[in-house]
């Protein structure tokens, strides 16, 4: 009923760019929260970036500079802008919100992930 899509991913170059795009769908109430999250071969999920419903941002040290985090609110979707990609930016992107949604009984309450985009960036 509620879900999150991925989109953008792909083969980049070193020092390429390319834009991830997420959009919840469903019948949404609010969405809080919405972030990137990557994991690379072999290593653990890490946060890359995310924005508050009041805009605020916070984006991993490896990204600042590189990564922009922003959202359209009328279309309900977080992108994820990429630029000077590295080999080592290389990974599964998943997007993440906490979404109230509406539900029979009233109100849900849910943290979402998307199913995840591939990321590869060649040298």
């Amino acid at each position: 009923q509620v879900q999150l899509v991925e989109s953008g991913g792909g083969l980049v170059q070193a020092g390429g760019s390319r834009r991830l795009s997420c959009a919840a769908s469903g019948s949404i109430f609010s969405i809080n929260n919405m972030g990137w999250y990557r994991q690379a071969p072999g290593k653990e999920r890490e946060l890359v970036a995310l924005i508050t419903s009041g805009g605020s941002t916070n984006y991993a040290d490896s990204v600042k500079g590189r990564f922009t985090i922003s959202t359209d609110s009328a279309k309900k979707t977080v992108y994820l802008q990429m630029n000077s990609l590295k080999p080592e930016d290389t990974g599964v992107y998943y997007c993440n919100a906490y979404i109230v949604y509406y539900a029979t009984s009233g109100l849900g309450r849910r943290d979402c992930w998307g199913q995840g985009t591939q990321v590869t960036v060649s040298s």
